[in-house]
Parts: structure tokens; C-alpha cells; sequence
């Protein structure tokens, strides 16, 4: 079957299967996409004279069959095709003939492909918003509910001060707030039209990129063509930096989680159907699930230097090796999505232990209590730590269980609620209503295009003590 580039000649079999690579396979993931760039293209070339309002009418009608397909499962890239562009533009020539060949005017697929990445992108990252949401949202909730249970906090994973698991869950929702302000931050920078810009030099034709710009819901243009084409590799790469810190939280939680659900610990336990067993070691309950997160992330975690190396010494202009992108985005998006689920699912079951600290070799842990209790009776502080340290040495340190944290942030004071707010403030200052109202004027049923919020969890703060009720308690305690 010819390719939209050829002129006559055909290419070696075992060329095109090189340079065709996986591009049938992923570029499944973009077909609504160019579905909706070829949707916006065409109603500008109507304006600008280079098709009928009936060949407009016509086309859109056949596109809007095409998406349909593609909601369907039913969207095929036929053997002998070579990717989503051309399979797309031989189904509109297929049904409408010369019509059909008319929608590349103006076009390359260079900007084909970065269009339909770039609306690919912005809807996985609100996707990705929405998972983060929800996992945000059951954490806030688990640091409420157990934000009374003592556990040990630790540096160089020796036992250090007292932590309790209201700290422990609420930090990682905290990580989460810096993990979305990131993702915004790559929202913004891929958010930016570049279509029309051609092979990365323009075009002769009176294109109206403003118009869509509007037409896709894009926030802004690349204005210069040449940096429009220099986008590829550079939108991947932005949003790998936030992917890689999310990452980074999930793969931390993790690893706790296989700390603290080894005997070793003890501190939380999960149901005998959310972890796995051993060949010949019948007691076992091995944590899988954390373990595969962790591991999962960590090579999301490397997702920045894969696509730096693949473009570091790339020149202006296209090149080929930029098809590798999306090896390399496509499937890290769909890990990122998949262990967030899987982490929220696996809190949802979490058991925690309510009495840790009733191990006496927890009994040092509040030596730093005892050393600030004396210094407010009055002793200096370095006088109260050697007292404290020659109570240690000598076997005869004694200290009850009371901590008496009241500032921002601590064991008393969760700021929980600041911390919901802080999350709220900046996912709301993401602006996917734009693209929203703007696809849906293109394709006006609106289906599996936005990302699915069925079941999706809403903020809530409701606890069971608020944060100024506890350290009243603690005040009395004192």
C-alpha cells in the first residue's frame, strides 16, 4: 500500500519494517486525537478558501464515523499501513475520493504527530489528575482516622523520635501537592498549539493558526514554527519530570510499606488476598504488590534521562529518532496510571497496628521528650541532653508515652485541612474546562475522550478530632 510520502518507488521490506517500528501498536492511543486535529485543520481550511463549505460538511460528517469507530474498538491500522495519519486520511479517500485527499493541504505529518501527541498528553495528564486526586483523597482520610497511633519515626533507619501514622499518611498526600504543581507546570508547557507548523518551516498558505488554537482548546500557540517542530522530545521530556516525581512518592510509600509490613516491624498488615504466598514456605504473606510498585516507579524514575539521551544531540529540524518517544512515554503513562490505582486500592485494605509502642525496644524513643521536658523546666539544653544520655548509658532512662507536639505540622497538629486546600488551590488553577468546551464543539458526543472520573473520589475533610481539639487535649495532658 503506498505511503503518504511516496512518489513511485517502493521501500525494502525489511527498511519498512525497521522504520515503521511500533508505530501500528501505539499509535492506537492517538487515533482520536488526529481525528480531532484533522476536525480543527479542515474547518480552517474552509475559512481560508482551500475546501467548500460542502467538502467541509462532507469531511467532518466521515470524521465524525471515523471517531465513532475508534469509541467502537472498531478502528483498525491495516496491514501495509504505516501509521494513524495515513490510516485515517485512506479511510476519508476510501468513502469520499478526492475529497478525502484534501484535507493535508497546509499539513505535514511532522505537525500531524506533535498535535496529536500534545492532545494525547494534556488528556492523560488530566487522567493522571484525577488518579492523584483520588489517592490524595484516601490518604488525608487514613492520616483522620489514625492520627492518635503512635509509631516510631526513624533516621538511618534507627529508631529516632515518635511519628504516628496521621504524620506517615498525611506526608505522602503533602508529596503528592509538589508532585501536582510539577504536573501543572507541564500541563502549561504542553498545552501550546503547533499546528501549521508544517514540516517545521511553515507554509505558503494563508493559514489561521489562532483559529485552531481556539478550535483545539489549546491555551496558546507555538509561535515559531522552527520551535513548534522543536517541541518534540521537549513535551515528553517535561512531562517525564513530573511522571518521575510522582513516581518518586509512590516508590517511597512503597518501600515503607514493605518495611513496615515485615515481621520485623509489624506495624500494618494487609488481607491474605492482597498478598502472596511462598513455593515451599507455607507462613509467608509477601507483599507483591508494593514490592512491583516500587520497582515500577524506580523505572519510571528514569524516564528524564531515556528521553535526554534519545534527543541530546539532536540538531533543529526532524529526525526519525524522534518516533522512539513513544516507546518510551506511551507505556510509562499507562505504568503511572496502573500502580496509582493499585496504591489506592492496597490502602484501601491497610490495617494498622494500634499499639507499637508497647515494645519495650521502643522505650528510647522518646529520650528527645525527656531532654525537652528538663529544658523547659528551666536546664539548658546541651546540660538536659547529657542527663538525659547518662540515664541512657547507665540503663536507667524512664519516660512515659506523652508527646506534646503542637506546632504546624506535627504530631498534634496535623494541618491536614491546609494541606487539602494547597491541593484543591492547584488543581483548580489547571484549566482543563477549556479543552473540554472546545472538544466538545468539535465532536459534540463526547464519550472516552476525557478521562474517566466514574467512582471518583471527592475531597473531604472530616475528622473524627479536629487539629485544634487535639492539641486542647495535649494542653491538658501537660
Amino acid at each position: 500500500m503506498a505511503k503518504l510520502w511516496e512518489k513511485g518507488t517502493s521501500t525494502n521490506k525489511h527498511v519498512e519494517a525497521f522504520t515503521v517500528g511500533k508505530d501500528r501498536e501505539l499509535d492506537i492511543h492517538l487515533a482520536p486525537f488526529d481525528v480531532l486535529g484533522t476536525l480543527a485543520h479542515i474547518t480552517m481550511l474552509e475559512t481560508i478558501g482551500l475546501l467548500t463549505e460542502e467538502e467541509l460538511t462532507t469531511l467532518k460528517t466521515e470524521l465524525n464515523n471515523i471517531y465513532q469507530l475508534i469509541q467502537n474498538q472498531q478502528f483498525v491500522i491495516e496491514p501495509g499501513v504505516e501509521d494513524v495519519h495515513s490510516q485515517v486520511e485512506l479511510l476519508l479517500t476510501q468513502k469520499l475520493g478526492d475529497v478525502g485527499k484534501k484535507v493535508h493541504s497546509g499539513r505535514s505529518r511532522n505537525d500531524q504527530v506533535l498535535v496529536d501527541m500534545k492532545l494525547f498528553l494534556r488528556a492523560e495528564m488530566e487522567e493522571i489528575t484525577n488518579l492523584m486526586e483520588s489517592l490524595f483523597s484516601t490518604l488525608i482520610q487514613l492520616s483522620e482516622k489514625h492520627k492518635e497511633v503512635l509509631i516510631p519515626g526513624y533516621t538511618h533507619l534507627q529508631i529516632a523520635m515518635p511519628s504516628s501514622f496521621g504524620l506517615w499518611f498525611g506526608a505522602y498526600a503533602e508529596s503528592l501537592t509538589d508532585d501536582l504543581e510539577l504536573l501543572k507546570a507541564s500541563y502549561n508547557v504542553v498545552n501550546q498549539n503547533p499546528l501549521g507548523s508544517a514540516a517545521g518551516y511553515g507554509s505558503s498558505f494563508p493559514l489561521n493558526r489562532q483559529l485552531t488554537t481556539d478550535l483545539l482548546g489549546f491555551s496558546n500557540l507555538n509561535y515559531n514554527v522552527v520551535y513548534a517542530q522543536m517541541t518534540r522530545g521537549k513535551s515528553e521530556q517535561t512531562l517525564s519530570y513530573a511522571m518521575a516525581g510522582i513516581a518518586s512518592t509512590l516508590s517511597k510509600m512503597a518501600m515503607d510499606m514493605c518495611l513496615y509490613n515485615s515481621q520485623n516491624f509489624g506495624f500494618v498488615s494487609f488481607p491474605d488476598e492482597f498478598t502472596t504466598g511462598s513455593s515451599i514456605m507455607p507462613h509467608k504473606k509477601n507483599p507483591d504488590v508494593w514490592e512491583l510498585v516500587r520497582g515500577k516507579c524506580n523505572l519510571i524514575k528514569s524516564l528524564p534521562n531515556q528521553i535526554s539521551l534519545l534527543t541530546s544531540n539532536l540538531p533543529s529540524g526532524y529526525h526519525r529518532d524522534l518516533q522512539l518517544l513513544k516507546e518510551q512515554i506511551i507505556p510509562a503513562l499507562d505504568e503511572l496510571k496502573a500502580t496509582l490505582k493499585m496504591t489506592e486500592l492496597m490502602l484501601a485494605k491497610i490495617q494498622v497496628k494500634t499499639d507499637v509502642l508497647t515494645d519495650p525496644k521502643y522505650n528510647y524513643l522518646f529520650s528527645v521528650e525527656e531532654v525537652n521536658r528538663l529544658v523547659l523546666a528551666g536546664v539548658p539544653f546541651r546540660d538536659a541532653y547529657k542527663q538525659v544520655a547518662q540515664t541512657i548509658g547507665n540503663g536507667d532512662f524512664k519516660s512515659d508515652h506523652t508527646v506534646t507536639h503542637i506546632h504546624e505540622g506535627s504530631i498534634g497538629n496535623l494541618y491536614n485541612y491546609q494541606i487539602v486546600e494547597k491541593f484543591k488551590k492547584i488543581k483548580e488553577s489547571i484549566n482543563f474546562e477549556q479543552a473540554h468546551l472546545a472538544i466538545q464543539k468539535l465532536i459534540p458526543k463526547l464519550s472516552d475522550l476525557t478521562p474517566r472520573t466514574r467512582g471518583k473520589k471527592r475531597f473531604t475533610y472530616s475528622p473524627r478530632r479536629t487539629d485544634l481539639e487535639f492539641v486542647a487535649i495535649h494542653k491538658t495532658r501537660e
